[in-house]
């Protein structure tokens, strides 16, 4: 056989780190159904002159998919979805004739993106998306929805702080176009790496693509305003660029800005600097960034998107937001602030006297979890406290001991015993499931 080895940027998460996934999607999926959303999943391939459609990097991001024994000209035909959007919106362009408008959809699977792996960026990842899509025209209050769902779900995760940072393209595109900006999509895509190269590289990168210097420092001045109500408007204003389309991107911010200023406060800023470097965005952007990581980058994102969905005749606007799931986890996960209480769902282990007597333990266990309490009946007939030294191991808070004289339970963690019917005993809340704890 080969020689076993780990690939890169393919996670596999231990069973106590498998526990924390699956708290956070169970977090994500009641809550996107709290506010509507239904759920769908899509295939992982699509035809690979769609994935490319979707931006000037997107060859990058591509997975092809080929048989071994199909040869390239047949098999590379295909590709991974390297996020769930650009599937979503053929899904929609197939079914649109069965679907109900406007169309609320949750999607959480899998996608590829053939990227250099790195902490937080993965080859192999989770999303989970939220979008909204209609027929031909595309209510602006939808926008404002997206950031209301997330401060739902970040509300309710152990991750301490977070805000999300909101734009528009509109805004931007409005505004670089009054500066007499021709290259408004490579502006853009320039000023989207500000965080990771500063604005002395962006300002460089601006005057190489053909902006003056007075230019270059206007679209800076812009990236900089950041507020968390009304302010950005004067202060763009203030910056002296008129155009109508900056006029309709200070307007639609505006209002996503109020929305969330009263039903999430605190969680929602404006921050001119989002441009989102995907081209199929064309008016509000979102990013959210854990408070005190903001080196980490954006956790989840998205936006709104006018022409990504049409077959020509029919256009189906929509807008989106992400969760990077496998992104939030794995940051956590490598600088240890998340932990399960322990790695298996069990909270009862059921003792076994011997193996004449593991039937009747296996009737303890039965009836334990028809009541809905997760438990395992314990592998070996070993000594009682073998079998309490191997329910410790596993961070087991509970040990049943099935008697001739009346059954009993044992609290291993403060050594608490008492008579119990499976029929009857329950264990406190906190101790049915795991808990996932947040370190420092």
């Amino acid at each position: 056989m080969s020689k076993i080895a780990p690939i890169s940027g393919f996670p596999e998460y231990s069973p106590g780190q498998r526990i924390v996934e699956q708290r956070f999607l169970d977090v994500i999926r009641e809550t996107f159904e709290l506010h509507g959303f239904a759920s769908i999943e899509t295939r992982a391939i699509e035809p690979i002159e769609r994935l490319r459609s979707q931006g000037e990097d997107a060859d990058k991001e591509i997975y092809g998919i080929a048989r071994l024994a199909g040869g390239d000209a047949e098999g590379m035909r295909w590709g991974l979805h390297f996020d769930l959007t650009v599937p979503f919106a053929r899904y929609v362009l197939e079914n649109a004739g069965t679907l109900e408008f406007p169309f609320r959809r949750y999607q959480i699977q899998k996608a590829w993106r053939g990227e250099r792996p790195q902490e937080g960026r993965y080859r192999e990842f989770t999303q989970a998306d939220i979008d909204v899509v209609d027929v031909g025209t595309l209510a602006p209050h939808f926008e404002a929805e997206m950031p209301l769902v997330v401060a739902d779900v970040f509300e309710k995760f152990p991750i301490g702080d977070f805000v999300i940072q909101v734009n528009n393209r509109k805004l931007a595109n409005g505004f670089y176009a009054g500066l007499g900006i021709t290259d408004v999509a490579g502006t853009l895509r320039i000023i989207d790496k500000l965080d990771k190269i500063g604005p002395d590289a962006v300002a460089d990168l601006l005057t190489a693509a053909g902006c003056t210097a007075t230019q270059a420092q206007a679209c800076l001045d812009l990236a900089a305003i950041r507020t968390p109500d009304l302010g950005f408007v004067d202060q763009v204003r203030a910056l002296g660029v008129d155009h109508p389309l900056l006029d309709e991107g200070l307007d639609a911010l505006a209002a996503v800005i109020e929305t969330a200023a009263a039903n999430a406060p605190g969680r929602v800023v404006a921050a001119l600097k989002i441009a989102r470097g995907l081209d199929y965005y064309t008016g509000t952007v979102y990013e959210t960034q854990l408070v005190g990581h903001e080196d980490w980058g954006a956790v989840c994102s998205g936006g709104r998107y006018d022409a990504l969905a049409s077959d020509g005749r029919t256009t189906y606007p929509g807008v989106g937001i992400s969760i990077g799931v496998s992104r939030i986890l794995g940051l956590l996960f490598g600088h240890g602030r998340l932990a399960a209480t322990r790695s298996t769902p069990a909270c009862v282990l059921v003792a076994v006297t011997d193996e004449a007597s593991r039937p009747a333990s296996t009737a303890v266990a039965t009836a334990l979890r028809a009541r809905g309490i997760a438990c395992e009946v314990a592998p070996k007939a070993d000594k009682f406290g073998k079998q309490i030294r191997y329910a410790d191991r596993r961070r087991i808070p509970y040990v049943w001991f099935p008697r001739d004289d009346g059954d009993q339970v044992k609290d291993i963690r403060s050594g608490d015993q008492v008579a119990a019917d499976p029929a009857a005993w329950t264990p406190p809340a906190a101790d049915l499931r795991p808990d996932v704890l947040m370190g420092d």
